[in-house]
């Protein structure tokens, strides 16, 4: 588990800035992927405020440039699972809210840590003209073993959504799941709520780390 969540924020940060504005979107989603990843790594690489960890700048770009086109209540009825139709219109706004918030914390925080790392492609899974596909790749790393990471995109009208990340064969929706699970069985989905709130409000005061 902690190699998973060592290279989970890298994912995040490599990976979630795979789309682009509408004019691109009868482009492959694995072309879309290559192209704005790479856009991504270089923007990252040349930025000194980001390599500094300016954290009111990390938090705009990735405001900006990756929550746009990430599908967070996607992302949150499947971690929340069979749980998701029992909460009440309001949970399920407070916990997309909540859930939208840490996965932010960790793109910011993770973008800082991008260096020398390359990302390389593998043939996707599934055919452009499909909803759903996986689109794979591995980041190459100067030092250490490549980290597999695939993405599941949906696309959404005309564009491509991103709604769930693999890394090193674990994907992210599935872990959290259980977790969310469990919090639910203790206390409840407002017991959820209060435990990503705490956790959003102790990465806030503590910065970007």
């Amino acid at each position: 588990m902690k190699i998973l969540k060592k290279y989970l924020a890298l994912s995040l940060t490599v990976g979630s800035l795979l789309f682009t504005a509408a004019a691109h979107a009868q482009e492959a989603p694995d072309a879309l992927v290559k192209r704005i990843s790479q856009d991504v790594l270089d923007t990252a690489k040349n930025d000194k405020s980001i390599q500094g960890g300016d954290q009111k700048h990390i938090l705009t770009l990735v405001e900006e440039k990756i929550i746009p086109y990430v599908d967070f209540e996607r992302m949150t009825s499947l971690a929340a699972g069979r749980y998701w139709r029992d909460a009440t219109d309001d949970q399920k706004k407070q916990l997309i809210t909540q859930f939208r918030s840490l996965l932010i914390y960790t793109y910011s925080g993770a973008l800082s840590q991008v260096r020398d790392q390359k990302i390389d492609f593998k043939p996707m899974r599934g055919d452009p003209a499909d909803a759903d596909v996986e689109v794979r790749s591995q980041v190459i790393q100067p030092r250490g073993e490549p980290i597999q990471l695939n993405y599941r995109m949906e696309k959404a009208g005309t564009s491509w959504k991103i709604y769930d990340v693999n890394v090193l064969g674990a994907w992210l929706v599935e872990s959290y799941k259980g977790t969310f699970a469990s919090e639910i069985g203790r206390s409840g989905i407002d017991g959820l709520i209060k435990v990503l709130t705490d956790k959003n409000k102790q990465r806030a005061a503590r910065g970007l780390k």
